[in-house]
């Protein structure tokens, strides 16, 4: 009779593998139950509240990470700053960014999410909220703002990690595709608010009012998760809680070259960084495109309404792909799927920029391109938590890790090809490649089942009795 028996979070031990060293094998089967009692997922009300918090304090983060952008102009202007300076202040962040994204997932696999989260979210907003004191009382106000944007870097960088981890120990399979494109929409939602309402205070009461309203709104959603959700439970994550964590008994133990060589991790490290670097890329010069090719029009029309496309379109992508799992489609098309819209349908759109030569018609190919790489929220970006949910949150900070800092290579290659070429077709076709060449990749080599067991003690899910 053979049973067959998947590793998930209620997992029984390989009962074969008991038989050759019980002692051992009965001290995993205690682990592993422990683990399993420390990660219950949350149920269907407690899920939704969490949606919501989690929603707000994405649509903060942005608030916070967009108010420099906001207000370089008036702050260069108050310091006398050059352009190569202001460049300096802003692109300070994204150094800072890309080195905690790896550190804040593997301690959020060990201690929770929701306390890394937490911690980082009271630090950047209380940061935040003193830039503008930073700036005022330090003599060299370029020095202080690029460290203190360093700073928010390194802070924000541990939250979509952190997130990660959380929906991989939290919520259901068929539920996590919800989450993370509502979550993921708070970014989207974050742009528009502060680009809305932080232009409005930044005319009427002065950049410095973006900075403490949008930071002290930040430390208040940390304290409000804090007292109501975790229940006032202390967020102080200690060495002896890194060393004894029961979540992760068996990361120790992994080999973590093994896992890498996975074909499937593999496929979602390489279709995550195309898919990233991509949206960089449209994210840095589509406003620039505008300009070039359409000089009379108005700015907040291309600058708005993209965004507002992009947040229902990561809703309904969610709800799809949920709703796809819950009627019993397999996982793993369900994923590649949702990549497809994200990668090969936003592509159509993409090179149709090439030949419109009308406003609206431009408007609309790129709120429909936009729109459709939201998709990836139910797509790469949730597959990483079927395939190592333990380790959830290390993985996807490998992943935005290298996402970042090819972002950065295909912004500064377009610019290039812009100049070299002098058509923003070069532009549209470098994205168009680099789309098709993650999607062959994923649509290759994904998969949904989990990998992040030891493969040198069990290859095989089946258990023959």
């Amino acid at each position: 009779m053979a049973i067959l028996q998947k590793h998930g979070k209620n997992s029984c031990p390989d009962l074969a593998s008991i038989k050759e060293n019980p002692a051992e094998k009965i001290a995993q089967a205690g682990s592993q139950k422990k683990w399993a009692e420390s990660s219950q997922t949350w149920t269907r009300p407690v899920a939704r509240i969490w949606t919501v918090v989690l929603l707000l304090g994405t649509c903060l983060l942005y608030c916070a990470r967009v108010a420099m952008p906001i207000c370089a102009v008036s702050m260069a202007e108050r310091f006398s700053w050059s352009k190569r300076e202001t460049g300096m202040v802003l692109g300070s962040f994204f150094w800072g960014y890309c080195f905690t994204q790896v550190l804040g997932g593997y301690v959020s696999d060990r201690v929770g999410g929701e306390k890394v989260m937490l911690l980082s979210a009271a630090a950047w907003g209380a940061m935040t909220a003193f830039t503008p004191i930073l700036a005022h009382f330090c003599s060299q106000p370029i020095v202080s703002m690029t460290v203190s944007r360093f700073l928010m870097g390194l802070l924000q960088g541990v939250h979509y990690p952190s997130l990660a981890s959380l929906c991989s120990q939290k919520v259901l399979e068929s539920e996590r595709g919800f989450l993370m494109s509502t979550v993921g929409s708070g970014s989207y939602l974050g742009t528009l608010v502060i680009g809305g309402l932080g232009s409005l205070m930044l005319d009427l009461y002065g950049w410095e009012s973006v900075f403490y309203v949008s930071g002290l709104l930040s430390v208040l959603w940390a304290y409000c998760m804090w007292k109501y959700l975790l229940k006032g439970e202390g967020p102080i994550i200690t060495l002896e809680s890194l060393g004894s964590a029961g979540t992760q008994s068996k990361l120790s133990k992994r080999n973590w070259l093994r896992l890498f060589r996975q074909p499937a991790v593999c496929a979602v490290i390489i279709t995550h960084l195309c898919t990233a670097s991509t949206f960089f890329t449209l994210l840095s010069w589509l406003p620039t495109y505008f300009k070039d090719t359409f000089p009379d029009a108005k700015g907040w029309v291309f600058n708005v309404i993209p965004w507002f496309v992009a947040i229902p379109s990561s809703l309904f992508s969610g709800c799809l792909s949920d709703h796809l799992i819950s009627q019993g489609f397999d996982t793993a098309s369900v994923r590649k799927l949702m990549q497809f819209f994200s990668m090969g349908v936003s592509s159509v759109f993409t090179l149709l920029l090439c030949g419109t030569n009308t406003f609206p018609t431009a408007v609309a190919f790129v709120s429909a391109t936009m729109g459709l790489t939201t998709f990836s929220h139910s797509g790469v970006s949730v597959n990483v938590q079927d395939l190592a949910p333990s380790c959830a949150g290390a993985l996807f900070g490998v992943m935005n890790t290298c996402g970042a800092f090819t972002g950065v290579i295909m912004v500064y290659l377009s610019g290039y090809l812009i100049e070299a070429s002098g058509s923003w077709a070069s532009v549209f076709g470098l994205i168009t490649v680099v789309n098709l060449l993650g999607l062959a990749t994923f649509l290759s080599f994904a998969e949904a089942r989990r990998v992040d067991i030891d493969l040198a003690k069990g290859r095989h899910h089946n258990i023959h009795i």
